[in-house]
């Protein structure tokens, strides 16, 4: 009984300790107490991911509400009034599945049940539901439509692919019907749990966060091309990296390329490809390098092949290339074509086709005019329709919402 005694009494301790540390950033902030305290809940996010820190929880914080987010990281620091709660990162893929899944939920059980738990990431989903089950006011939030996205995971065997997306399907259905809300970044997705009424918060940028505040006027800048974001086979790369060494030489063009390649064995196939030598590849880059490269740039690239999982799909890159007033080449897909066509931003090519990703481009070098007011037409679109500021007034009443049903902090 004396042991049992006292490992119950760490346990205890070490759960208090975890809960004061969770909580001790807010203890002088003097915030409505009305309002909800927002736990952000990821575990393949960065805790400054952009759509997580940057846009909601800055937009939650704004608003008055205690924001956290719970994430692998090295250190518990805040950031902007926002509290990051680290868990140890994962060594490898393996035991991110495992013991960060688990250590995340372990971080949550120490909150309050009077918190938001906010889920960013579908493989949390089997311990969300358990939170939801302890009593939990639990919000899924979906970036992308995942079970599409299972079948073009390099990391998941082929044969197994239809039977995770499968898996996942499930577990999104339950959590459609069980959890408080349900957020969605894109219309298609919503349209899988129309009893569920989800709230569609779009991932547009920032209205000025791209807004070159230091480069070039467009007529002085280079031949630049950007690609920016995670970099793969079916986001386009090969044809992009192709293009460019079919544009003449009279051009000087080179490729300013941002991300990292996924999986990490892509990076060695396509810097053997011709046209590899008109890239300048500088990693993965933070929002400030991020705005600062599309500064020196005279054209964004978009061009992602024809997959289920993008047919359908609002590419962030896109508008962000229209905020930082760049004429976009974007894949010609029906969704894509009201906001190019609409507000004559760019030019729509087939995705698959070198050559005519390489003309498109071409063409903007040639009649930089045209291109730059292309570039002024899409910024504008952006500063009026397809920004974050728009989409952020419908999450904070979304906790309006939560709140006025008693869930406060």
């Amino acid at each position: 009984m004396g042991l049992h005694h006292n490992l119950a009494h760490r346990f205890f301790c070490y759960r208090a300790a975890v809960r004061e540390s969770a909580t001790a950033a807010y203890d002088n902030l003097a915030l409505d107490t009305r309002l909800m305290h927002s736990v952000h809940l990821a575990s393949t996010h960065r805790p400054t991911d952009t759509r997580i820190f940057h846009k909601e929880c800055a937009s939650l914080r704004e608003a008055g509400h205690r924001v956290t987010v719970v994430a692998p990281h090295d250190r518990h620091e805040t950031i902007a009034g926002v509290r990051i709660h680290a868990v140890a990162p994962p060594a490898d893929g393996k035991e991110r599945l495992t013991r960060t899944l688990f250590r995340v939920y372990r971080a949550a059980t120490t909150f309050p049940k009077s918190v938001v738990l906010h889920v960013h990431d579908a493989e949390l989903l089997p311990w969300a539901l358990l939170l939801k089950l302890q009593g939990y006011t639990v919000v899924y939030d979906m970036h992308e439509d995942t079970p599409r996205q299972m079948m073009y995971q390099h990391w998941i065997p082929e044969v197994l692919r239809p039977l995770v997306a499968e898996g996942m399907r499930g577990l999104e259905w339950l959590a459609a019907r069980w959890f408080d809300a349900l957020i969605v970044a894109e219309p298609v997705i919503g349209e899988r749990f129309p009893d569920a009424h989800p709230v569609l918060v779009r991932n547009f940028p920032l209205r000025d966060e791209l807004v070159p505040s230091e480069g070039q006027p467009y007529q002085g800048r280079e031949a630049l091309v950007a690609y920016v974001g995670t970099i793969t086979r079916v986001r386009g790369i090969e044809e992009l990296v192709s293009a460019m060494g079919m544009i003449r030489a009279e051009h000087n063009a080179f490729l300013e390329l941002g991300g990292s390649f996924h999986p990490p064995e892509l990076e060695a196939q396509v810097k053997r490809l011709e046209g590899w030598d008109r890239v300048r590849y500088h990693g993965w880059l933070d929002r400030p390098d991020v705005a600062r490269i599309l500064g020196f740039c005279r054209v964004g690239v978009v061009a992602f092949h024809p997959t289920e999982r993008y047919l359908g799909n609002y590419p962030t890159k896109l508008f962000e290339y229209m905020a930082a007033g760049l004429p976009v080449v974007v894949s010609d897909f029906d969704q894509l074509k009201p906001f190019v066509e609409q507000h004559q931003c760019g030019l729509m090519v087939d995705p698959q086709d070198p050559i005519a990703i390489a003309d498109a481009i071409t063409w903007l070098l040639k009649h930089p005019e045209e291109a730059e007011a292309m570039g002024r037409r899409g910024r504008e679109a952006v500063r009026t329709e397809y920004n974050w500021e728009r989409e952020a007034v419908k999450l904070t009443s979304l906790y309006d919402h939560l709140g006025s049903r008693g869930g406060t902090a």
